[in-house]
């Protein structure tokens, strides 16, 4: 990739991709946007590979860098990685549906119920793709049991609720054999992320 005109990057899972595209057009702000395979969410040990090989020939081209992750199951390894990188900022939380819900009430969700199991709008929309066989279970069922058998319950953090996914989350709390909850919560901190390159702020005011 050559010379840009943007000063700023956003690079992100594919998973987020809908959404920071919807910011982006709501705020009006300037940044390229890229994005790593939605399938990395079931194996965190390809994210910062991943990451790392994008940014390779690229990291020069830009002023900051959001990186659109937040730790990811990478066990810390996230932020080992960028500070090699210090142009460059991820997401904050440890997974998108802290950033989505905002720290302080995922971890009182967390206190309340440990074995709660969380789905995005992403996630309700590609369950059987990236789940049911990203997992195995369409071709061994008994997986479910063994994947899910800590889990109490299921918590749809929704991000756009005029998408009505709300059938298709409790389609999937049945599945499960889950009880159900919703919270409506937006886009969480990913939206202040986003309004902070518009502003022109840089990315350390929300990260």
């Amino acid at each position: 990739m050559g010379a840009t005109s943007h000063k700023t990057l956003v690079l992100a899972c594919g998973a987020l991709a809908k959404e920071i595209l919807v910011l982006q057009k709501q705020v009006g702000a300037d940044f390229d946007l890229q994005c790593l395979p939605a399938s990395y969410h079931n194996f965190p040990n390809k994210i910062v590979p991943g990451l790392e090989k994008e940014l390779a020939g690229i990291y020069d081209n830009y002023d900051e860098i959001l990186i659109g992750y937040g730790d990811c199951g990478t066990g810390g390894g996230m932020d080992r990685f960028l500070k090699r990188y210090p142009k460059a900022r991820r997401l904050p939380g440890a997974h998108c549906y802290a950033f989505f819900a905002g720290l302080e009430n995922f971890d009182a969700m967390m206190e309340e119920e440990l074995g709660s199991f969380f789905l995005t709008d992403y996630l309700v929309r590609h369950f059987q793709t990236l789940i049911v066989k990203g997992f195995g279970i369409d071709r061994y069922p008994n997986l479910k049991e063994m994947y899910f058998e800590h889990y109490k319950r299921l918590i749809y953090l929704v991000q756009d609720p005029e998408l009505g996914l709300t059938l298709q989350a409790r389609e999937v709390a049945d599945f499960l054999e889950l009880e159900y909850e919703e919270r409506q919560v937006g886009y969480g901190l990913m939206a202040g992320a986003i309004d902070s390159v518009e502003k022109g702020e840089g990315l350390t005011h929300v990260l």
